[in-house]
């Protein structure tokens, strides 16, 4: 049973998703139990890469509330772990304009080990928002007139 602990709404809004990829995270133990509380915030998170090394940056999570001196930093770079095709097949499509890799959610798999799905993707512009908002709306209403006219 995979538990969700977050997930990362403004990237589906702001984003074109491309591909998505699991991947695992090194955290440390008060980070974990953090995680567990269901406290993490994925403002402005995104990954990069780093001597051919993917870090999620600006990922924050709490120190933990029992944590004492042993606390972690709550925006410190955290290091994902993948297979090396994948990191190479991903630094391939970060390197095209306008290409991005984001975070799109945390969660703990069946073996309770912590997990963040991340994605390869691109940069919406304004008004493609709006459509994508004018669509859903529309999409929306005949529901709610297919619901009634029955």
């Amino acid at each position: 049973m995979v538990k969700v602990v977050a997930t990362n709404k403004k990237a589906y809004t702001d984003y074109e998703i491309l591909e998505t990829y699991e991947a695992g995270i090194v955290l440390t133990g008060t980070e974990v139990k953090s995680l567990r509380n269901g406290s993490v915030n994925f403002k402005d998170s995104f990954c990069r890469f780093k001597n051919g090394e993917l870090y999620l940056l600006n990922l924050h999570i709490p120190p933990y509330s029992h944590g004492g001196v042993y606390n972690h930093d709550p925006e410190r770079p955290r290091k994902l772990l993948l297979h090396k095709r994948e990191l190479k097949r991903l630094m391939g499509k970060v390197q095209e304009e306008g290409v991005t890799i984001v975070p799109l959610k945390i969660y703990f798999n069946d073996r309770g080990i912590a997990k963040v799905e991340i994605a390869v993707a691109r940069g919406k512009k304004k008004y493609d928002k709006r459509e994508a908002i004018k669509k859903r709306e529309m999409e929306r209403k005949i529901r709610e007139y297919m619901k009634y006219s029955r």
